[in-house]
């Protein structure tokens, strides 16, 4: 007869194999994230009067967030509105290219896939350089756009806001497209033809089946693209001016050409907490039940 060692035995096995399996894991975050992470908040807590040259003291100084904000807040600023602007630009265009990959494109299907894709076989920096080349001054974009009387003879697109938004929607939104063809591509098409059958317009039955239904593609899509475009430097810096600095740059200046380490360090963790703040409200008002 089986003894309740002999029963438990195994149970307790089952649960050490559990811990081996996340074991690997574990020691990954702990190597790649919680160890940069506090040097990060260590970095931002150094005493502001050092320098690379004499190095720096650990002198809990809190006041360099305080710093930090004042002194980059317009830069801080100029990222969540690119980012925001970007983001809901990405939603749209997105949102019509994922809804007619799902239920319009029929046997073409896989292609239109992986033409959404097709961008990230190729470097991100040379995408961002065709950008250049297209909204040049001298390029057919501004000479189509002057030739319509849209731009003045003098009107410029690259180095402006727009060139900078532009950048930034291109190469985030397949980031976009890609949880929300997912969430749509789950929709029983059954529903849609009930909504019609029921006679709601096709508007009404959008608003009432189709985007509830595809949530969970819109949160994480807006997520996917907000955060990483809001720390992005590289379309602001290749396709701005001085004018249209992102955080991103600053901090990338601060880091690798002026040297301050503490004013660095205490603007990336700054930029970490509102963007994680932001996440968080985002998600609670979303909802986030459907997400799993």
């Amino acid at each position: 007869m089986a003894t309740l060692d002999d029963v438990a035995a195994p149970k307790a096995k089952r649960k050490l194999t559990g811990y081996w399996l996340i074991l690997p894991g574990a020691l990954w975050l702990a190597v790649f994230f919680v160890i940069p992470f506090y040097s990060l908040i260590s970095t931002s807590l150094f005493d502001p009067k050092g320098s690379v040259l004499t190095g720096y003291d650990m002198t809990w100084h809190f006041s360099n967030y305080v710093d930090a904000i004042d002194q980059y807040k317009g830069q801080i600023w100029r990222s969540l509105w690119y980012a925001g602007v970007a983001t809901a630009l990405c939603l749209v265009i997105g949102y019509v290219l994922a809804y007619a990959i799902a239920f319009k494109a029929g046997r073409w299907k896989n292609l239109m896939l992986v033409l959404v894709i097709a961008p990230f076989f190729t470097s991100f920096l040379l995408r961002t350089l065709s950008w250049k080349l297209i909204l040049a001054d001298d390029g057919f974009v501004v000479d189509a756009l002057q030739t319509v009387h849209l731009l003045g003879d003098d009107g410029r697109l690259l180095a402006t806001p727009f060139a900078v938004i532009a950048g930034l929607t291109y190469n985030f939104l397949p980031f976009m497209v890609l949880p929300l063809y997912a969430s749509l591509e789950k929709i029983d098409i059954r529903l849609i033809e009930a909504s019609s059958d029921l006679y709601a317009s096709p508007l009404r039955g959008f608003l009432k089946v189709t985007l509830p239904l595809s949530m969970p593609g819109v949160v994480a899509g807006t997520l996917l693209t907000f955060i990483p475009a809001a720390g992005d430097y590289v379309n602001a810096q290749l396709l701005g001016s001085p004018n249209t600095r992102m955080v991103g740059n600053t901090i990338q200046s601060l880091f690798t050409t002026q040297g301050d380490y503490a004013a660095a360090g205490a603007l990336s963790v700054t930029l970490m907490i509102i963007i994680v703040g932001a996440v968080l409200m985002y998600v609670r008002t979303a909802g986030t039940e459907d997400l799993v």
